[in-house]
C-alpha cells in the first residue's frame, strides 16, 4: 500500500508539472487578452486544484472580471472599483493577497461573496510593478494555501505577464500597418525564441534532476529568472539594457540584502535583447549554485562582481569576474556537471564568441568570462 501511495504521489507531481509546462507553451501562442484569459482560467484551476479561477484586468480605476472557470458563478463580465475589490487591492499594492477564511477578514467585501461558493482565496497580481491584471484562485472551504500552491501561482502570473505584453505588441502591430510586416516578424521571432528557451530548460532540467519534486523547484526557479529578464527588456522596449542593471535586477530578486552580499563595479556595457537574457540566466545559475554550495550558503559569505574593457585590443575585450568569498572551503571541481554548470561554462561564452573559466579555488568559486565587443555587446553611449 505504501508503495502504491508513493507512485501515486509521483504520478500526480508529474501530471502537475506537465500541465504547468503546457500552460506556458499555450500562453506563448496567445495573441489577445481573451485568449490569455481562456488559457489561464482553465489551466490554473487544474494546476492549483482550485474550485474556481478568475482572470481580472485593470480597466482604469476598475477591476474587470474577464473570464472564469469555477464550480459556480463568480463575477464574469462585471466591473468593481479598485479600492472595493480584493483583486484591486492585489493590483494596487503589487502583492499576493491570501485569505484563508474570507469571513474572518474585515478587508474582504463580504456582501460580494455571499452569493458565491467562495470561502477562501488567493489573488496574485500579474506583474508586481505596475500590475495590469490579476489571477484570483478560490476554494469552497476555508484553507491555508501551501507554499507550493503560492509558488506555482506566481509562476503562472509571470508567464501571463509575458503573454499579455506580447498581446499588447500584437495590438500595436494591427494599428501600425505601415510598419506591420517588420514588427510581425520581430514579434514572431521573440515568441519563438522564448518558447525555444522554455523547451530547452524543460528538457535539460528533466534530464538532470533526480525526482519530480526536485524538477519542480529547479524548473520554476529558472522560469521565474526568464520572466525577470523579460520584465527588464519590456521596460527597455526590447532595447539594450546595461550589464549593471541586469546584475542588480537578478541580485535583488534573489536576495533581500543584495547591497551587503554583493560588490559590483565596472564600466557601462550594454547588450542586445537576446544576449541580455543569456546574461541574466547565467547570473541566475551562479546565484543558485552559490546559495546551495558556495558563498551565499553561509551568513558571512559575499560575492564580488567586476568587469573591464581593454580597448587597446582589436576588437576591444571584455573581462568579467565573479568571485565568491566567505563560503565553505572547496575541495575542487564537482565530479559531475549539471545543466546549470554547462550553461555558465559554455552558454554565454558561446553566444558572445568568447571563453569562460570556472575555477573552484579553496576560498570559493571564481568565474571568469572574456569576450570581444560586437553587435551583441558594446560600451554604452
Amino acid at each position: 500500500m505504501q508503495e502504491l501511495d508513493a507512485n501515486h504521489s509521483i504520478g500526480e507531481a508529474e501530471a502537475g508539472l506537465t500541465t504547468l509546462i503546457e500552460l506556458i507553451e499555450s500562453l506563448s501562442a496567445t495573441r489577445t487578452i481573451e485568449e490569455v484569459a481562456d488559457v489561464v482560467r482553465s489551466a490554473a484551476r487544474r494546476i492549483l486544484k482550485a474550485d474556481g479561477v478568475a482572470f481580472v484586468m485593470r480597466d482604469k480605476e476598475q477591476c474587470w472580471y474577464v473570464n472564469e472557470d469555477a464550480i459556480g458563478p463568480l463575477w464574469k463580465g462585471k466591473r468593481f472599483p479598485m479600492d472595493q475589490c480584493v483583486a484591486g487591492r492585489a493590483m494596487m499594492t503589487g502583492r499576493v493577497v491570501v485569505c484563508p477564511d474570507i469571513y474572518a477578514d474585515s478587508d474582504v467585501p463580504h456582501d460580494a461573496y455571499r452569493p458565491t461558493f467562495v470561502k477562501s482565496l488567493v489573488v496574485a497580481p500579474v506583474r508586481p510593478r505596475d500590475p495590469l491584471a490579476a489571477i484570483g484562485v478560490y476554494w469552497a472551504r476555508p484553507q491555508d494555501p501551501s507554499p507550493e500552491v503560492l509558488q506555482k501561482l506566481q509562476v503562472i502570473a509571470r508567464a501571463t505577464a509575458s503573454a499579455l505584453e506580447s498581446g499588447r505588441l500584437n495590438d500595436y502591430l494591427a494599428a501600425s500597418l505601415e510598419h506591420g510586416h517588420f514588427l510581425l516578424r520581430e514579434l514572431d521571432h521573440r515568441v519563438k525564441n522564448t518558447l525555444a528557451i522554455v523547451q530547452s530548460l524543460t528538457r535539460q532540467t528533466l534530464r538532470t534532476t533526480p525526482s519530480p519534486d526536485a524538477f519542480a523547484e529547479v524548473f520554476e526557479s529558472r522560469i521565474l529568472a526568464l520572466s525577470h529578464a523579460h520584465e527588464l527588456l519590456t521596460r527597455h522596449a526590447w532595447g539594450r539594457p546595461q550589464l549593471e542593471e541586469i546584475l542588480r535586477r537578478a541580485l535583488t530578486t534573489f536576495s533581500d540584502d543584495a547591497a551587503a552580499r554583493f560588490a559590483i563595479s565596472g564600466p557601462a556595457v550594454a547588450f542586445n535583447a537576446e544576449t541580455a537574457v543569456s546574461v541574466h540566466m547565467t547570473i541566475h545559475e551562479l546565484l543558485a549554485n552559490a546559495a546551495r554550495h558556495g558563498a551565499l550558503s553561509t551568513p558571512g559569505g559575499h560575492v564580488a562582481i567586476d568587469w573591464n574593457v581593454d580597448e587597446t585590443t582589436v576588437p576591444a575585450l571584455l573581462t568579467l569576474t565573479w568571485r565568491e568569498q566567505g563560503g565553505p572551503s572547496l575541495a575542487g571541481p564537482p565530479s559531475r556537471r549539471g545543466f546549470g554548470s554547462k550553461m555558465v561554462h559554455q552558454g554565454l561564452a558561446r553566444d558572445l564568441g568568447g571563453q569562460a573559466v570556472l575555477d573552484f579555488q579553496p576560498t570559493g568559486l571564481v568565474f571568469t568570462l572574456r569576450a570581444p565587443l560586437s553587435e551583441r555587446m558594446g560600451l554604452a553611449a
